[in-house]
């Protein structure tokens, strides 16, 4: 690589670094790897935990990138699985969205399609209604109380946060690259991450990452340790660029390698940037007018939530105005899995290749008086779309099951016949997506927030009006939903009667009811793997059975 010596990159790159990562090769390198006795890679990694990572400069000096902490070493829980005989490992291609609620989804016609060829999961939840922590719940499969991370800034959260507590060291990236995968990482990454100081994160063999990439222009891009700047011309908007990207990954692939690719798009995040082409798309679209939009607010409404006055005609109508332009950036984000499907059929690899489309959480605009945002625990901001289209899987059909944003992790690396992660806490969608109904799943899913978010630095800092809960712990279940604030306040919903969340009806519930949700709640924030977390939520079907 031109320039390579003096930036810890060339030989560093593309030979060093795979073997102290156990990472696959990048494509372009143009001698093998040579056979390291794992044993002198573990003492070199022993003497110098830095060694095969990219050459630090000034700036990086003061937000290293740390091995695992203590206790935290074991990436891996054993051997990889045994891959069948004639069993081909499939490829992965991952699409995620930023701020992406369900009633988007309407105005995709290729996700639209992605429904009819795939399965769609019903009931999936984000563990935070905030892009960090949900993206960190992603890489990992462990909850928040797990990762640590709570926020998009600061000590608990963004891409300092994740990186100081060793977790790019263990991600699905780093489990699939060790099975044999060639992986990339196009997009956002971790709030945070600066693509002229940062360098390229454990796991991945093409990465492509941006840092301030909202506007959708004017952004820069980490490509593999070099940065490209990109202006205001149509060309350069960020989910084409990355579309590009993407494609050009899919068709340097070879049938003997398989591959997983993450493109996570900044759209539809707010200022809601369209392509310049759909601009004028869906002229006089509103936002949806539910039961909950400017709904008068209960007596019994948290304290956070009960002083907010109704939306004005001129509040409805900026609404109106973000939901349109919304509905216009998700258009790329559509074309964009058009291609990747036309990227994949082109090197002959439709069969045997997942295409996976989800949201870091959602997003509410009116619904309960509020101006849009997110971080509440209501179905707007933690219910979002979960995709899957594949092999095995049954075309139209609908998973009924509470699945979360953690499940993602054990899914990849179980599809990938890859090393289970250690300390996960999710559970595989295998069985699901094979049409099998696993004994014991869980029942309720748990939600996490720390608030309420006053960082300037936060790029989710929310408006006067657009809703900043105090900490809160969360369960949804198929029928209600519980809530416990720190500051001692509860709410419950009977979705049943109440589906749009609006009558908190705490107060009249029984006394054994409330200990039995309480004691659920405490049970699943509690808990700290597969094994653990699969108990505490399963014993809420004896606990809270009506």
């Amino acid at each position: 690589m031109q320039g390579g010596a003096r930036t810890g990159d060339g030989i560093q790159l593309d030979c060093v670094r795979p073997i102290m990562l156990g990472s696959a090769q990048p494509r372009r390198a143009t001698k093998p790897l040579p056979q390291i006795d794992p044993q002198t890679v573990a003492a070199c990694k022993d003497r110098n935990p830095d060694f095969g990572q990219r050459t630090r400069g000034p700036a990086d000096a003061a937000q290293p990138s740390p091995p695992p902490p203590a206790g935290t070493e074991p990436t891996t829980m054993g051997p990889a699985p045994a891959l069948p005989p004639g069993t081909k490992r499939p490829n992965i291609v991952f699409v995620l969205t930023d701020d992406l609620a369900t009633n988007l989804v309407q105005y995709m016609p290729h996700v639209l399609k992605m429904q009819q060829d795939g399965v769609t999961f019903a009931n999936y939840f984000v563990t935070d209604s905030l892009c960090c922590p949900s993206r960190s719940s992603i890489f990992t499969g462990r909850y928040p109380h797990d990762t640590g991370i709570y926020r998009n800034v600061g000590a608990d959260g963004g891409y300092l946060g994740f990186v100081s507590r060793g977790h790019e060291h263990a991600t699905f990236a780093t489990a699939l690259a060790a099975a044999g995968y060639h992986t990339a990482m196009l997009g956002k990454y971790l709030n945070g991450y600066q693509p002229q100081r940062n360098s390229v994160a454990p796991g991945w063999n093409e990465w492509d990452v941006a840092g301030n990439g909202y506007r959708g222009f004017n952004y820069d891009l980490n490509r593999n340790g070099k940065i490209a700047q990109y202006g205001n011309q149509p060309t350069d908007y960020m989910t084409d660029v990355l579309s590009a990207a993407a494609v050009n990954f899919i068709k340097q692939q070879t049938a003997d390698t398989p591959f997983m690719i993450e493109v996570a798009t900044f759209a539809p995040h707010a200022p809601y940037t369209p392509a310049p082409r759909n601009a004028d798309a869906f002229p006089g679209l509103r936002a949806p007018r539910t039961p909950a939009f400017n709904a008068a607010l209960d007596a019994a409404a948290p304290k956070w939530l009960s002083n907010h006055p109704p939306l004005s005609e001129m509040e409805a109508a900026i609404i109106d105005n973000d939901f349109r332009k919304r509905a216009q950036s998700v258009l790329a984000v559509d074309a964009m899995i058009d291609a990747l499907q036309q990227a994949v059929a082109a090197i002959g690899a439709t069969d045997n290749t997942y295409f996976v489309f989800s949201s870091d959480n959602g997003y509410h605009m009116g619904e309960h008086r509020l101006m849009p945002g997110k971080m509440t625990a209501y179905d707007t901001d933690i219910h979002v779309p979960l995709i899957i289209t594949g092999p095995g899987i049954s075309a139209g059909s609908t998973v009924e099951e509470i699945v979360q944003n953690i499940d993602l992790c054990p899914t990849f690396t179980e599809l990938g016949f890859a090393a289970a992660l250690a300390n996960v806490d999710g559970r595989s969608l295998v069985p699901l997506l094979r049409g099998q109904k696993p004994q014991g799943w869980r029942t309720v899913a748990l939600v996490e927030h720390r608030g309420p978010v006053r960082n300037l630095a936060d790029p989710d800092l929310p408006g006067i009006r657009s809703g900043n809960p105090t900490t809160y712990e969360a369960i949804r279940s198929a029928t209600s939903l519980y809530v416990e604030y720190a500051s001692g306040e509860k709410e419950y919903h009977d979705l049943v009667t109440d589906p749009y969340e609006l009558r908190n009806t705490y107060s009249s519930l029984p006394a054994d009811r409330r200990a039995a949700l309480h004691a659920t709640l405490e049970a699943v924030q509690n808990c700290h793997d597969a094994a653990s977390c699969k108990a505490a939520e399963h014993a809420e079907r004896t606990a809270l059975r009506n």
